[in-house]
């Protein structure tokens, strides 16, 4: 069977999306919707509406790469229509929305997987298969950072720089820091963060967060994120047991590094995913295969969408305490 796929959003990530589902064996990009038609032009054939893509494309999967209000609409819309989901993160800007996403699939009885893509990062998946096999011992401390300039989106309105749509680092960024660790720890019970959100310094564009983590094993991590580093995106990962360590970072880990002067050194466009691996390895591709493969097998989806409400939960819980303060219970 070959797989019909639809996108929604043919910005930065959309783009990128339509590329890896080109590499997908037994997959065809059928229709691509944006609200900008040109933008939709350059990706694949673009429909003006819902609809018209719906009955021109005949898509079984939708793949949703909108700004992230937006996913909950297309989310209850692909799901009325019975289709296979595929849907960026954060799963939605509210708990709320992540809720009726989450009901609309279930009701619907569709599958349906978040893009959790650090998952499928070999760095991140071999720590976890090392903690996972007693490698640190009894874990009891882990820290990550995720760090960028502010995201620049060029030509049109830079929603980021809208907190109320992106929800800022904490959201949007470091999210995935927070999907890495539940998954890897299990359930956070307490949220404690101090940041930018909130404050005029995001309004300048800048953001800059410290969330502390309790897991309910007992487990504490801290997790810093910023969209305020001029250095370049950097990662880096420390988990510390009773019996060893397992560390991380991407400074350290990349071969060749290029520093190209610009007009503004301070900022720069939406990350681009790059990677000098086979492009069969590319996290991305890795992602949309194993959704596929599911589909095709008729197995459970690799990464599901409670495990993204509870990774987006986590996160709007830091900009809780953000705001007010206050340590945030789940």
């Amino acid at each position: 069977m070959t797989y019909r796929v639809a996108l929604i959003g043919a910005g930065n990530m959309g783009s990128w999306h339509a590329n890896q589902w080109r590499k997908v064996p037994g997959v065809e990009l059928v229709g691509v919707l944006d609200t900008r038609q040109d933008a939709a032009s350059k990706v694949g054939e673009a429909y003006g509406d819902w609809n018209s893509l719906l009955t021109g494309a005949k898509p079984d999967i939708i793949d949703i790469c909108t700004p992230t209000p937006a996913h909950r609409e297309y989310v209850e819309l692909a799901a009325a229509a019975g289709k296979a989901i595929f849907v960026e993160k954060p799963l939605a800007r509210t708990l709320e929305d992540c809720d009726a996403i989450v009901n609309a699939v279930d009701r619907a009885g569709v599958p349906a997987m978040p893009g959790h893509v650090v998952r499928y990062f070999p760095e991140y998946s071999k720590a976890k298969e090392i903690i996972d096999t007693g490698g640190i011992g009894k874990p009891a401390t882990v820290r990550t950072a995720r760090m960028a300039a502010f995201p620049v989106i060029n030509g049109r309105e830079n929603w980021y720089a809208d907190a109320a749509k992106s929800g800022g680092v904490v959201l949007d960024m470091i999210l995935h820091d927070f999907d890495w660790l539940r998954w890897t720890f299990g359930p956070v019970k307490r949220v404690y963060a101090k940041g930018f959100y909130g404050t005029g310094l995001f309004e300048e564009q800048l953001d800059y967060a410290l969330v502390t983590l309790r897991f309910e094993s007992g487990v504490v991590g801290h997790v810093t994120g910023s969209w305020a580093h001029a250095g370049g995106f950097r990662t880096t990962l420390e988990a510390v047991g009773d019996n060893g360590l397992v560390e991380h970072d991407s400074a350290r880990s990349v071969p060749l590094t290029a520093s190209l002067r610009s007009s503004d050194s301070t900022r720069a466009g939406v990350a681009v995913p790059e990677s000098p691996m086979y492009p069969l390895d590319d996290p991305y591709y890795k992602e949309l295969s194993a959704f596929v493969d599911s589909l095709r097998t008729g197995t459970p989806v690799p990464i599901n969408l409670y495990e993204a409400r509870d990774a987006a939960q986590i996160a709007l819980a830091a900009l809780t305490s953000i705001e007010t303060g206050a340590v945030v219970n789940l």
